[in-house]
């Protein structure tokens, strides 16, 4: 009911649709397209012509705020944003222009999305008597009004701001490897905030002393004994919940965001560890689709979807949209009716089950699968 209302999450995508649209009106897509992964074969291939150095103009003016735009959700420091790598909007890039060069629709069908809005709304509020009829249409305003807050919220804290922020961290990395109380700069992430306090103070004193600070013998050790407890703990596939089951799970934000609800948690605890055909989930996106699995654990890897394909990942971001309009579903481990894979796939017009749990690990890319996003259930055909 709150489909098709237009949201900041999902300029970043749009303005590198638009960047594709010029890039064949200024006659220069084969040279964006061709350029790979780097800025600067972008620039060696554009900036010999009047038209491609107008194109590279556009690009830089996108650039800020828009690509400050994690890969991840914007909280962890190794989920970086297109500004730090823009080998990841140029791979989006140069699949819009070779799909607007093909005479493709790449644009969100809104139109088609606020007609099953206004529907279903419709057939809603006949339902209910006058003063019911009256509280609905009070509540429905607000959720429309309030929602678009909802999202932008995402992308001017967790991606813009935590992009900035985690930079700001590394350059503070970067001065303490360059006085050896670090290996590498990002081993400043291995400190806890008190202890990258500490460091700066001991070389503070260090330097104003101009002595060698005893940081040199001491952070090092310490952060290779955490990047091993941290090797271990990536290798560990953790159960999809631990402890004892609670009697009923009532956190809106726990069910709507995180899809984890007490029926779901019930059948977690209940899995015999037996392979079934079938997985269930949150129906967050109707519809139903059937294709070959597509198994995504790392935005580097999103550049071997294929159209078609049936997205299956831990959990999507909003840096991840511009996939949407290739795939013909999503299905995730994690999220509720209101997490990003499921509002996404509502204004693609996707097939969407998320919350599953354990989809990554029972799934397999070339898996041929069902997704039935009404029923909220993935069958694995073969």
């Amino acid at each position: 009911m709150v489909s098709g209302i237009d949201v900041v999450l999902f300029r970043p995508d749009n303005e590198l649709k638009r960047l594709a649209a010029r890039a064949l009106e200024l006659s220069v897509a084969d040279e964006v397209a061709g350029a790979g992964g780097s800025e600067e074969s972008l620039a060696a291939a554009l900036s010999a012509s009047a038209e491609g150095r107008e194109w590279l103009a556009e690009w830089e003016a996108v650039k800020q705020p828009w690509f400050h735009y994690s890969n991840g959700n914007g909280f962890y420091h190794h989920h970086r944003s297109w500004s730090d790598d823009p080998s990841v909007p140029l791979a989006h890039l140069s699949n819009y222009i070779s799909r607007l060069g093909a005479g493709e629709d790449v644009a969100r069908p809104l139109e088609q999305v606020s007609a099953e809005r206004d529907r279903i709304t419709t057939d809603y509020r006949a339902l209910l008597d006058d003063e019911a009829g009256a509280a609905f249409d009070q509540n429905l305003g607000l959720a429309r009004t309030v929602f678009p807050y909802v999202e932008s919220h995402n992308f001017y804290v967790e991606h813009w701001y935590h992009t900035l922020f985690w930079n700001k961290v590394r350059e503070f990395g970067g001065l303490l490897a360059h006085h050896r109380f670090l290996e590498d700069p990002e081993d400043v992430f291995y400190l806890q905030r008190a202890e990258v306090s500490d460091a700066l103070v001991d070389l503070r004193l260090a330097w104003a002393a101009g002595s060698e600070g005893r940081g040199v013998r001491y952070w090092p050790p310490i952060v290779a004994s955490r990047k091993q407890i941290m090797d271990a703990m990536r290798r560990f596939t953790p159960p999809p919940a631990l402890g004892a089951v609670p009697e009923a799970i009532t956190e809106p934000m726990t069910i709507m965001l995180w899809g984890i609800t007490t029926e779901r948690v019930r059948e977690w605890a209940a899995d015999d560890g037996r392979p079934s055909a079938t997985l269930a989930g949150f129906a967050a996106s109707p519809g139903t689709a059937e294709g070959r699995a597509r198994v995504i654990l790392d935005v580097e890897r999103l550049g071997e979807l294929e159209a078609g394909e049936i997205l299956v990942a831990p959990v999507t971001s909003p840096s991840w949209t511009p996939v949407f309009g290739k795939i013909a579903a999503a299905v995730s481990d994690i999220g509720g009716i209101m997490s990003h894979a499921a509002i996404v796939s509502r204004e693609y017009g996707l097939p969407a089950v998320v919350g599953t749990g354990d989809a990554t690990t029972r799934i397999k890319t070339g898996d041929r699968l069902r997704v039935d996003g009404d029923a909220g259930t993935v069958t694995i055909v073969s």
